[in-house]
C-alpha cells in the first residue's frame, strides 16, 4: 500500500454509522484515523477498531493524541493504550507541542519498533506554518523518512486552511514543488479535506495521490474524483476517443 491511498478521518462517529461506513465504503478506504484525541473518549473505540480489522482497513490515533501523552511524559502509557486497543500504526507530530524537528525524528525513529509510523510535518498555528519555507519542509519530510516513517503526512488540519494549505484553501504550489521535486511522492500521504485541495492535488500528481483527513461523508466523492466521474477531473481522467470533438 503505497499510492492511491484514502485516509478517514473519524471525528467521533456513533457506532452504528461507523460501521455503516465501513459496510457501506470500505472497499475506499485504507487507513482511518481516530482524530485527535477523540480515543479516550470513544466508549465503544474497541467494537470500532473490530469492525475496521474485520474489513482489512488499518487505523492509529490522531498526532494530538501523542503529544497530550508525549508532553506528560508518558509515552509507555500511549504505548500500553495503542496495545490495548489495536492501533495498526503510530502517527508522530509535533504540531502543538514545543518540540523540535530533530527531535520528533527521533521518536519516529523509536516509534517504529512497535507499529509502522507516519510522521506529521507541519504545524496546527497557521503562522508557524507559514514561517515554514519550501526548504524547510523538504528537510523535515527528508529527516523523517530516514528515521524510519512509512508515510510522512502533511499538515492542512481538517478546516484545510494551514500546513501546506494557504489560509484561502488552496495548496503552497511553492512547497509543494520543491517536495516533489526532493521526495518521492507515494512516501507522502498529503491531508486534503476540502474538495479545493482533493481536486488541486488529484491535478498535481494524478489519480493515485495518497490523500488523508478524508470526510467521512466524502469517501464516494473522493473516488469519483480519482476516476474522473466528477466535473472536477472529468476532462483530465476521462480517454477520449481518437477524432472525438468537444464543442
Amino acid at each position: 500500500m503505497n499510492t492511491g491511498v484514502t485516509m478517514v478521518i473519524d471525528p467521533g462517529l456513533p457506532t452504528g454509522a461507523f460501521t455503516d461506513l465501513v459496510t457501506s465504503h470500505g472497499d475506499h478506504i485504507d487507513l482511518l484515523k481516530f482524530g485527535w484525541g477523540t480515543a479516550l473518549v470513544t466508549r465503544d473505540l474497541h467494537r470500532k477498531v473490530a469492525v475496521l480489522r474485520e474489513a482489512g482497513i488499518g487505523c492509529f490515533f490522531g498526532g494530538t493524541l501523542f503529544e497530550h501523552y508525549l508532553v506528560r511524559d508518558r509515552l509507555d502509557d500511549y504505548l500500553a493504550f495503542v496495545d490495548d486497543a489495536g492501533a495498526t500504526h503510530i502517527e508522530v507530530s509535533h504540531g502543538t507541542i514545543p518540540l523540535s524537528q530533530h527531535d520528533k525524528a527521533s521518536y519516529v525513529e523509536r516509534m517504529t519498533r512497535y507499529r509502522p509510523v507516519l510522521a506529521e510535518v507541519g504545524y496546527k498555528d497557521a503562522g508557524r506554518s507559514a514561517c515554514l519555507g519550501p526548504g524547510d519542509w523538504v528537510a523535515a519530510i527528508t529527516e523523517d523518512l530516514a528515521a524510519g516513517a512509512d508515510f510522512v503526512i502533511t499538515e492542512t488540519r481538517e478546516s484545510g486552511r494551514s500546513g501546506l494549505a494557504r489560509p484561502d484553501g488552496h495548496v503552497r504550489e511553492d512547497v509543494l514543488h520543491a517536495v516533489i521535486s526532493a521526495v518521492d511522492h507515494r512516501r507522502l500521504l498529503f491531508e486534503a479535506p476540502t474538495k479545493d485541495l482533493q481536486v488541486e492535488l488529484i491535478q498535481a500528481l494524478g489519480p493515485s495521490v495518497n490523500l488523508g483527513n478524508i470526510a467521512t461523508t466524502d469517501v464516494l466523492g473522493v473516488e469519483t474524483l480519482r476516476r474522473g466521474l466528477r466535473a472536477d477531473t472529468l476532462i483530465q481522467l476521462t480517454p477520449t476517443p481518437k477524432g472525438t470533438v468537444h464543442a
